[in-house]
């Protein structure tokens, strides 16, 4: 019994005891009791210091260049309307590729034809605008358009019909002369079906005209093997019966074409006669006269002389019955018509002479090569499809050029300028920082969910490993300083419009300090004016808790004592 009472004794001491021990450690003393309040303190240090802003995007090629068809695909004169083949890709998607490299190599099976073309309508051009000029083709690039037109004979023969004169004006399309070659002359005969058994084209024929003795010599040329129906009062019949007004016959018109001796003239009346019989010689007692006679049409050769613009006559070379060579002068004409003509055809010249040269140069280069250093896109190219001039077959970029576009909010944009530094990493390239530049800041926010928000745009240094889409992470350096005055945070507040800080001096009072701040990032900031390197700034204090919340001096739950801080050394950010 005396025992259990001893234990409830020890026990209850032993409660008691803790107790009071408890009370003591935690209960503060009265307030007349109390020195002062207990600071926690962080001494000025040296080091550096840098602020930024992080952000994070998606990267993009800033430049890139085109894999195209050479040529223009809207035409004109540039290689528009030019089929290429193509015959052999040699990349594919994500090849890196050099500036000049051959990509596509192209075939043109239609562009030689089309040369050929241009070429003959050049050279017509070229000889028709000789021709008109009275120029040697060779002499055209020497021209001057103000000397007018020249109309020329086209062909040999006898000026005929020439009634202008110098200083008449013209319209164009205007007959001035007709040139006549009468070396040969034409006639139509009309033939009765009976008569034009044994005929045949190439036969020879006799005629004899009543305007002078002997016969003329003629040739078959044309044989119309359809009947034709004619009045018998319109024709020459050599029977000399005279036909009625309503009289017809069925006859066959045959063309003969006779060498002039000098005599027949248009309008001549001839007796025709062809041969007895195929294969006898033809002659005036062995011929087989036709019954109707017929009269000529006129000669073999005849060509108009046409005015070819609105012109005044300056000059007139030849005069009626004159005989010329082809391509002799006839007349001069002058005129701003007459210039305007010449230069329009020599600038149609000129047109189609840089227009074989494109040409020449697109057959010259029916190979895609690549613009840029860089790497493959994407390429939609097969051998065998067929593309048109200017297409666009696929797109080329650089790694070592890349965009990194990102927003800011509106707090943080007032650290970042254009031109600052910025530490770009890419997840998918670990161990690896890559320089940038912020090249864009947009000068107006926008609303993303309830938080204003600014475009910002980092040019990206980067290389090979890089690619499109890669998720990128910034720091955009805004500011650093190397071995200033930093002080923590906790200690700065700001008392009317000015920076301040308390110092604990040596002997245990508080001095206020006015100080001028520099960088400032989210632990520190940098001091510029107003404390010494080694000041202990006030961080915190007894004097701020609530009576309940006061422990004593010795207390190793109050963080920051004099002697324990954890300064910061080396850079911070």
């Amino acid at each position: 019994m005396l025992q259990r009472l001893l234990t409830i004794l020890i026990i209850v001491l032993i409660v008691l005891g803790g107790g009071y021990y408890a009370y003591q450690q935690l209960i503060p003393p009265p307030e007349e009791d109390a020195t002062g309040p207990i600071y926690a303190t962080k001494p000025v240090t040296r080091g550096d210091i840098s602020v930024g802003v992080e952000v994070v995007g998606t990267l993009s090629p800033s430049s890139g260049g085109g894999i195209q068809v050479p040529g223009s695909m809207y035409g004109g004169m540039s290689g528009g309307g030019i089929t290429y083949v193509i015959s052999e890709v040699l990349v594919k998607e994500g090849d890196v590729v050099q500036q000049g490299q051959l990509l596509v190599k192209l075939d043109a099976p239609d562009l030689e034809t089309k040369l050929q073309s241009l070429q003959a309508e050049l050279e017509t051009e070229r000889k028709l605008l000789a021709d008109l000029l009275n120029v040697a083709m060779e002499e055209l690039e020497l021209i001057d358009p103000s000397r007018g037109i020249t109309l020329q004979a086209p062909i040999d023969g006898r000026v005929t019909d020439l009634t202008v004169r110098e200083g008449q004006s013209l319209k164009q399309g205007e007959i001035v002369a007709r040139i006549v070659n009468d070396d040969k002359f034409i006639l139509t005969a009309r033939v009765l079906p009976g008569e034009l058994q044994g005929m045949k084209v190439g036969d020879e024929a006799l005629l004899s005209f009543t305007q002078f003795s002997g016969t003329v010599s003629a040739k078959i040329i044309d044989i119309n093997p359809n009947v034709i129906t004619e009045r018998a009062a319109d024709l020459y019949d050599s029977v000399g019966s005279a036909a009625s007004d309503d009289q017809y016959v069925f006859v066959h018109w045959v063309t003969l074409e006779g060498e002039n001796p000098g005599l027949v003239q248009p309008g001549m009346i001839a007796r025709i006669g062809v041969a007895k019989e195929q294969g006898q010689p033809l002659n005036e007692y062995n011929t087989r006269w036709l019954r109707y006679y017929a009269a000529v049409d006129g000669y073999a050769e005849e060509e108009r002389v046409l005015s070819r613009a609105d012109a005044i006559i300056t000059r007139i070379y030849v005069r009626n019955m004159q005989e010329v060579k082809k391509g002799d002068p006839l007349i001069a004409l002058a005129g701003d018509d007459a210039q305007a003509t010449i230069q329009e055809k020599l600038r149609k010249i000129r047109g189609l002479e840089q227009e074989i040269q494109q040409h020449y140069s697109k057959l010259a280069q029916t190979d895609i090569i690549s613009p840029m250093d860089g790497i493959v896109a994407y390429i939609d190219a097969q051998p065998g499809r067929t593309v048109q001039a200017g297409e666009w077959l696929g797109h080329i970029y650089t790694a070592t050029d890349m965009r990194l576009v990102t927003e800011i909010d509106d707090i943080d944009i007032l650290l970042v300028q254009q031109g600052s530094q910025v530490d770009v990493s890419v997840d998918a390239v670990p161990g690896q920082t890559f320089a940038g530049e912020v090249v864009h800041v947009s000068t107006m926010g926008r609303d993303r969910d309830g938080v204003t928000r600014f475009y910002v745009e980092i040019k990206v240094t980067g290389s090979g490993e890089l690619r499109p889409g890669m998720q990128a992470t910034g720091y955009i350096n805004a500011g650093s300083a190397k071995d200033v005055l930093l002080v923590p945070l906790e200690a700065v507040f700001e008392e009317d419009g000015q920076s301040k800080v308390e110092v604990l001096e040596e002997d245990g009072s508080v001095r206020l300090a006015t100080i001028k701040i520099g960088l400032m990032n989210d632990r520190y900031a940098e001091v510029k004016e107003g404390l010494e390197e080694g000041d202990l700034v006030i961080t915190g204090s007894t004097a701020d808790l609530l009576p309940s919340q006061r422990i004593q001096a010795n207390d190793r739950l109050l963080p920051g004592s004099p002697g324990e801080d954890d300064a910061p050394s080396g850079e911070n950010n």
